[in-house]
Protein backbone atom coordinates (compact mmCIF):
# COMPACT_ATOMS: atom_id res chain seq x y z
CA UNK A 1 0.00 0.00 0.00
CA UNK A 2 1.08 3.20 -1.17
CA UNK A 3 0.21 6.41 0.97
CA UNK A 4 0.01 10.41 -0.34
CA UNK A 5 -0.19 12.55 2.59
CA UNK A 6 -2.09 15.37 0.59
CA UNK A 7 -4.90 12.55 -0.51
CA UNK A 8 -6.22 10.93 3.02
CA UNK A 9 -7.74 12.09 5.52
CA UNK A 10 -5.71 13.77 8.38
CA UNK A 11 -7.23 11.47 11.26
CA UNK A 12 -6.21 8.49 8.74
CA UNK A 13 -2.76 9.72 8.30
CA UNK A 14 -2.28 10.42 11.65
CA UNK A 15 -2.92 6.92 12.72
CA UNK A 16 -0.56 5.39 10.34
CA UNK A 17 1.99 7.36 11.06
CA UNK A 18 1.31 6.35 14.96
CA UNK A 19 1.07 2.53 14.19
CA UNK A 20 4.16 2.76 12.31
CA UNK A 21 6.51 5.03 13.98
CA UNK A 22 6.24 3.16 17.61
CA UNK A 23 7.29 2.60 20.35
CA UNK A 24 7.59 5.98 21.42
CA UNK A 25 9.47 7.49 24.98
CA UNK A 26 6.10 9.60 26.80
CA UNK A 27 6.73 13.00 27.72
CA UNK A 28 4.79 13.38 30.87
CA UNK A 29 4.86 17.12 31.26
CA UNK A 30 4.54 19.53 34.27
CA UNK A 31 3.30 22.71 33.27
CA UNK A 32 2.15 25.79 35.40
CA UNK A 33 0.27 29.09 34.11
CA UNK A 34 1.05 32.50 35.51
CA UNK A 35 -1.86 32.32 37.84
CA UNK A 36 0.24 29.19 39.69
CA UNK A 37 -2.10 26.54 38.22
CA UNK A 38 -1.08 23.29 37.59
CA UNK A 39 -1.46 21.15 34.64
CA UNK A 40 -0.34 17.51 33.83
CA UNK A 41 -0.44 16.04 30.38
CA UNK A 42 1.26 13.18 28.35
CA UNK A 43 2.85 13.23 24.59
CA UNK A 44 4.38 10.58 22.75
CA UNK A 45 6.01 13.28 20.22
CA UNK A 46 9.03 12.91 22.16
CA UNK A 47 12.74 12.47 22.48
CA UNK A 48 15.91 13.33 23.40
CA UNK A 49 17.86 15.21 20.97
CA UNK A 50 21.57 16.08 22.75
CA UNK A 51 23.66 16.11 26.13
CA UNK A 52 25.59 19.07 26.08
CA UNK A 53 23.49 20.97 25.93
CA UNK A 54 20.83 18.61 27.09
CA UNK A 55 18.25 18.83 24.59
CA UNK A 56 14.75 17.52 25.09
CA UNK A 57 11.80 18.29 22.12
CA UNK A 58 7.85 17.15 22.67
CA UNK A 59 5.37 18.32 20.18
CA UNK A 60 1.63 19.06 21.99
CA UNK A 61 0.36 18.86 18.19
CA UNK A 62 -2.96 21.01 17.38
CA UNK A 63 -5.73 18.46 17.90
CA UNK A 64 -6.96 16.84 14.54
CA UNK A 65 -11.09 16.92 15.40
CA UNK A 66 -11.27 20.49 16.31
CA UNK A 67 -7.90 22.30 15.11
CA UNK A 68 -7.88 23.73 19.05
CA UNK A 69 -4.25 24.29 20.84
CA UNK A 70 -3.52 22.45 24.39
CA UNK A 71 -3.20 23.77 27.90
CA UNK A 72 0.23 22.30 28.13
CA UNK A 73 1.35 24.82 25.12
CA UNK A 74 -0.58 27.32 26.19
CA UNK A 75 1.04 27.09 29.69
CA UNK A 76 4.48 27.00 28.24
CA UNK A 77 3.86 30.37 26.32
CA UNK A 78 3.02 31.56 29.65
CA UNK A 79 6.13 30.76 31.49
CA UNK A 80 8.62 29.18 29.77
CA UNK A 81 9.32 25.86 32.04
CA UNK A 82 8.22 22.11 32.07
CA UNK A 83 8.97 19.18 33.95
CA UNK A 84 9.00 16.22 31.80
CA UNK A 85 8.51 13.18 33.72
CA UNK A 86 9.43 9.69 32.44
CA UNK A 87 6.33 6.66 32.82
CA UNK A 88 7.23 3.34 34.11
CA UNK A 89 4.39 0.22 34.46
CA UNK A 90 3.80 1.18 37.96
CA UNK A 91 1.86 4.53 37.14
CA UNK A 92 0.54 3.85 33.22
CA UNK A 93 -3.14 3.89 33.94
CA UNK A 94 -2.63 7.07 36.66
CA UNK A 95 -1.22 8.23 33.34
CA UNK A 96 -3.77 7.71 30.75
CA UNK A 97 -6.37 8.89 33.37
CA UNK A 98 -4.54 12.24 33.58
CA UNK A 99 -5.01 12.65 29.37
CA UNK A 100 -8.36 13.52 29.92
CA UNK A 101 -8.90 16.87 28.43
CA UNK A 102 -10.56 18.37 31.91
CA UNK A 103 -11.62 22.39 31.90
CA UNK A 104 -8.69 24.57 32.03
CA UNK A 105 -7.45 25.49 35.62
CA UNK A 106 -8.13 21.84 36.65
CA UNK A 107 -5.42 20.10 38.34
CA UNK A 108 -4.44 16.56 36.80
CA UNK A 109 -1.99 15.95 39.83
CA UNK A 110 -4.97 15.56 41.74
CA UNK A 111 -7.54 13.84 39.30
CA UNK A 112 -5.09 10.77 38.83
CA UNK A 113 -3.67 10.96 42.21
CA UNK A 114 0.02 12.20 41.79
CA UNK A 115 1.61 13.33 44.46
CA UNK A 116 3.49 17.19 43.89
CA UNK A 117 7.25 17.27 44.75
CA UNK A 118 8.84 20.69 44.39
CA UNK A 119 11.38 21.62 42.02
CA UNK A 120 14.46 22.56 42.90
CA UNK A 121 14.78 25.09 39.62
CA UNK A 122 11.86 25.54 37.55
CA UNK A 123 8.39 26.21 38.73
CA UNK A 124 6.33 23.93 37.49
CA UNK A 125 5.83 20.84 40.45
CA UNK A 126 7.22 17.47 39.46
CA UNK A 127 5.36 14.11 39.35
CA UNK A 128 7.17 12.35 42.63
CA UNK A 129 6.21 9.00 41.05
CA UNK A 130 8.06 9.08 38.52
CA UNK A 131 11.21 6.93 38.00
CA UNK A 132 13.25 10.06 36.47
CA UNK A 133 11.88 13.82 36.46
CA UNK A 134 13.52 16.38 33.65
CA UNK A 135 13.30 20.19 34.89
CA UNK A 136 13.70 22.35 31.68
CA UNK A 137 13.63 25.47 30.51
CA UNK A 138 12.12 26.18 26.88
CA UNK A 139 14.46 27.31 24.76
CA UNK A 140 11.89 27.69 21.38
CA UNK A 141 8.73 26.87 20.46
CA UNK A 142 8.14 26.02 16.69
CA UNK A 143 4.64 26.30 15.36
CA UNK A 144 4.74 23.89 12.24
CA UNK A 145 1.30 24.52 10.78
CA UNK A 146 -1.97 26.29 11.93
CA UNK A 147 -4.13 23.40 10.65
CA UNK A 148 -5.24 20.08 13.23
CA UNK A 149 -2.58 17.73 13.15
CA UNK A 150 0.14 20.45 12.59
CA UNK A 151 3.24 20.03 15.63
CA UNK A 152 4.41 22.55 17.95
CA UNK A 153 7.64 21.57 18.66
CA UNK A 154 8.68 22.82 22.18
CA UNK A 155 12.91 22.72 22.56
CA UNK A 156 13.81 21.84 26.08
CA UNK A 157 17.18 22.41 28.09
CA UNK A 158 17.41 20.47 31.02
CA UNK A 159 18.44 22.32 33.79
CA UNK A 160 18.74 19.71 36.72
CA UNK A 161 17.72 15.76 36.72
CA UNK A 162 16.50 13.73 39.50
CA UNK A 163 16.92 9.89 38.93
CA UNK A 164 15.12 7.54 41.64
CA UNK A 165 18.11 5.80 43.11
CA UNK A 166 15.75 2.53 42.78
CA UNK A 167 16.44 2.19 39.18
CA UNK A 168 19.79 2.23 39.07
CA UNK A 169 22.02 -0.76 39.17
CA UNK A 170 25.58 -0.97 41.36
CA UNK A 171 27.28 0.81 38.44
CA UNK A 172 24.77 3.66 38.67
CA UNK A 173 23.51 3.31 35.61
CA UNK A 174 20.17 2.97 35.11
CA UNK A 175 19.05 -0.54 34.92
CA UNK A 176 16.05 -1.03 32.13
CA UNK A 177 14.38 -4.05 33.84
CA UNK A 178 14.37 -1.64 37.24
CA UNK A 179 13.15 1.33 35.88
CA UNK A 180 10.20 -0.76 33.78
CA UNK A 181 9.53 1.70 30.80
CA UNK A 182 6.16 1.57 28.77
CA UNK A 183 5.84 3.22 25.38
CA UNK A 184 3.07 4.44 23.34
CA UNK A 185 2.07 2.49 19.98
CA UNK A 186 -0.89 3.22 17.95
CA UNK A 187 -4.67 3.22 18.73
CA UNK A 188 -4.70 2.24 22.31
CA UNK A 189 -1.75 0.23 22.77
CA UNK A 190 1.41 0.50 24.40
CA UNK A 191 4.12 -1.48 25.50
CA UNK A 192 6.18 -2.75 28.43
CA UNK A 193 10.01 -2.27 28.47
CA UNK A 194 11.20 -4.77 30.47
CA UNK A 195 11.31 -8.85 31.22
CA UNK A 196 11.94 -10.52 28.00
CA UNK A 197 10.75 -7.31 26.11
CA UNK A 198 14.48 -6.14 26.50
CA UNK A 199 17.49 -7.42 24.66
CA UNK A 200 20.91 -6.33 23.93
CA UNK A 201 22.55 -5.39 20.48
CA UNK A 202 26.24 -5.59 20.34
CA UNK A 203 27.23 -2.22 19.21
CA UNK A 204 29.41 -1.81 16.21
CA UNK A 205 33.06 -2.42 16.41
CA UNK A 206 35.24 0.95 16.01
CA UNK A 207 37.71 -0.95 13.75
CA UNK A 208 34.93 -2.04 11.80
CA UNK A 209 33.03 -4.73 10.65
CA UNK A 210 33.71 -7.25 7.87
CA UNK A 211 30.09 -6.61 6.77
CA UNK A 212 27.57 -9.34 5.27
CA UNK A 213 29.43 -8.71 1.59
CA UNK A 214 32.30 -9.86 3.45
CA UNK A 215 31.07 -13.52 4.20
CA UNK A 216 31.80 -16.66 2.77
CA UNK A 217 29.22 -16.79 0.05
CA UNK A 218 27.98 -20.45 1.72
CA UNK A 219 27.11 -18.27 4.50
CA UNK A 220 25.82 -15.11 3.26
CA UNK A 221 23.36 -17.00 0.80
CA UNK A 222 22.47 -19.33 3.62
CA UNK A 223 18.59 -20.71 3.68
CA UNK A 224 18.65 -20.89 7.00
CA UNK A 225 20.48 -17.86 8.65
CA UNK A 226 18.85 -14.71 8.97
CA UNK A 227 19.14 -11.26 8.35
CA UNK A 228 19.66 -10.87 11.98
CA UNK A 229 22.20 -13.95 12.12
CA UNK A 230 24.29 -12.13 9.51
CA UNK A 231 24.67 -9.07 10.82
CA UNK A 232 25.74 -10.62 14.15
CA UNK A 233 28.82 -12.55 11.61
CA UNK A 234 29.19 -9.34 9.70
CA UNK A 235 30.07 -7.47 12.67
CA UNK A 236 33.05 -9.47 13.55
CA UNK A 237 36.03 -7.60 12.43
CA UNK A 238 37.81 -10.68 10.53
CA UNK A 239 36.83 -14.32 9.98
CA UNK A 240 38.29 -16.53 12.89
CA UNK A 241 40.67 -19.41 12.28
CA UNK A 242 39.04 -22.84 12.36
CA UNK A 243 40.15 -24.13 15.95
CA UNK A 244 41.51 -27.54 15.26
CA UNK A 245 40.67 -28.58 18.77
CA UNK A 246 37.25 -27.50 18.75
CA UNK A 247 34.88 -30.25 20.64
CA UNK A 248 31.62 -30.24 20.40
CA UNK A 249 29.24 -32.92 21.08
CA UNK A 250 26.44 -32.29 18.63
CA UNK A 251 28.61 -30.54 15.79
CA UNK A 252 30.84 -34.41 15.61
CA UNK A 253 26.52 -35.72 15.44
CA UNK A 254 25.85 -33.70 12.33
CA UNK A 255 29.45 -34.85 10.87
CA UNK A 256 28.63 -37.87 11.65
CA UNK A 257 25.87 -38.09 9.71
CA UNK A 258 27.48 -36.58 6.32
CA UNK A 259 28.45 -39.90 5.80
CA UNK A 260 24.91 -41.08 5.54
CA UNK A 261 22.97 -37.84 4.20
CA UNK A 262 25.68 -35.53 2.75
CA UNK A 263 23.18 -33.32 0.96
CA UNK A 264 21.50 -32.03 4.56
CA UNK A 265 24.62 -31.33 6.25
CA UNK A 266 25.36 -28.08 5.46
CA UNK A 267 21.88 -26.98 6.54
CA UNK A 268 22.25 -28.88 10.41
CA UNK A 269 25.51 -26.50 10.53
CA UNK A 270 23.34 -23.53 9.78
CA UNK A 271 20.79 -24.83 11.85
CA UNK A 272 22.94 -25.10 14.45
CA UNK A 273 25.00 -22.31 14.14
CA UNK A 274 21.76 -20.09 14.00
CA UNK A 275 20.93 -21.47 17.90
CA UNK A 276 23.87 -20.21 18.71
CA UNK A 277 23.92 -16.84 17.59
CA UNK A 278 20.71 -16.59 18.69
CA UNK A 279 21.94 -17.54 22.18
CA UNK A 280 24.68 -14.85 21.68
CA UNK A 281 27.59 -17.44 21.55
CA UNK A 282 29.28 -15.97 18.21
CA UNK A 283 32.66 -17.68 18.74
CA UNK A 284 31.07 -20.84 19.16
CA UNK A 285 28.68 -20.51 15.63
CA UNK A 286 31.82 -19.49 13.83
CA UNK A 287 33.29 -22.95 14.75
CA UNK A 288 30.29 -24.70 13.46
CA UNK A 289 30.35 -22.53 10.34
CA UNK A 290 33.65 -22.95 9.32
CA UNK A 291 33.43 -27.52 9.96
CA UNK A 292 34.28 -29.52 7.43
CA UNK A 293 30.83 -31.64 7.00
Amino acid sequence: MKVLPGEIKTSQLHAYLLGSIAPRPICFASTMDNAGNSNLSPFSFFNVFGSKPPILIFSPARRVRDNTIKHTLENVYETGEVVINVVNYAMVQQMSLSSCEYPKGTDEFIKAGFTKAKSDIVKPFRVNEAPVQLECRVIKVMEMGKEGGAANLIICEVVCMHINDAVLNEHLQIDPQKIDLVARMGGDYYCRASGNAVFEVPKPNLSLGIGIDGLPHKISHSSVLTGNDLGLLGNCTSIPLRDERFVDTRLAAIIREYVIHPETAGLELHRYAKELLEAGDVDKAWQVLLAKA
